[in-house]
């Protein structure tokens, strides 16, 4: 799909994105690449094929980092890699992320911790690793992605749903810290983005349709409606947003 706008202050930017190769994370790879901007991404399976056919699509290769984001030394390591390699990262999205479903009374210590270590604890040391070279770029951009799942008290997942409601104060505390740096900080929150994954795991008609009746707008979310939305907060288009969570679900839930 081409873009509806473009940024042309994303032209030749530095952009990170954690699980930007499959998904919603893909989806925003090539809309940053569109943009022609100069895009890493890290992901633990292999994406040498999907930078093949963006290399083909665009004339230009995203750098795929093989990166378990739990293992913190290895990602701020690859964000180093980033920097050598397109110049100090100032974007960064934090898309990554790991709903898998799970009942209260089924959950360990040990899934708890490794759920919270996909879904907070690596955007923040994500966040910590950027913010240096962004200082002395004189400011950059952030997008935490969370859900709009625990505002809607959804069961079936209280650890995910926990974690997305702490990216949503971990964004407003580093935006206020660093926002005389001139570093911004936004948090994004879809509503139900029909990606394959989701359509082959979760999406039946009767899950659709139940969905699609809580939405204002009655059309299915795809991941272009996310890179949009994504796009606008890392350009200069945003300047003057920071400590906000942006919602794109179709009118599910109503913030302010």
């Amino acid at each position: 799909m081409n873009p509806l706008a473009t940024f042309h202050d994303l032209d030749g930017q530095s952009v990170f994105i954690t699980g930007g190769g499959s998904g919603i994370g893909a989806a925003l790879t090539e809309g940053f690449l569109r943009q022609g901007a100069r895009v890493a991404f890290v992901q633990r399976s292999d994406a040498t094929a999907f930078c093949d056919e963006m290399e083909a699509r665009h004339g230009r290769r995203p750098l795929f980092l093989q990166c378990d984001i739990t293992d913190v030394a290895r990602l701020r390591s690859c964000i180093e890699e980033a920097g050598e390699a397109h110049g100090p990262v100032r974007v960064l999205i934090n898309n990554a992320a790991n709903d898998k479903r799970h009942e209260t009374e089924d959950v360990t210590e040990a899934f708890w911790d490794q759920s919270q270590a996909i879904n907070l604890k690596a955007y923040f040391f994500a966040c910590q690793a950027v913010i240096p070279c962004m200082r002395a770029a004189g400011g950059g951009a952030i997008v935490n992605f969370t859900s709009i799942s625990y505002m809607m008290g959804n069961t079936g997942y209280p650890a995910y749903t926990t974690a997305n409601a702490g990216i949503n104060g971990m964004t407003r505390s580093l935006a206020r810290e660093f926002g005389p740096d001139g570093i911004r900080v936004n948090a994004l929150a879809p509503g139900w983005v029909l990606t394959d994954k989701q359509k082959d795991m979760w999406a039946t008609p009767e899950a659709l349709a139940a969905h699609l009746e809580r939405q204002c707008l009655k059309d299915h979310l795809a991941p272009q409606d996310i890179v949009a939305a994504t796009l606008f907060l890392s350009s200069g288009a945003s300047r003057m947003m920071t400590g906000q969570v942006m919602v794109v679900d179709g009118g599910v839930v109503v913030t302010g």
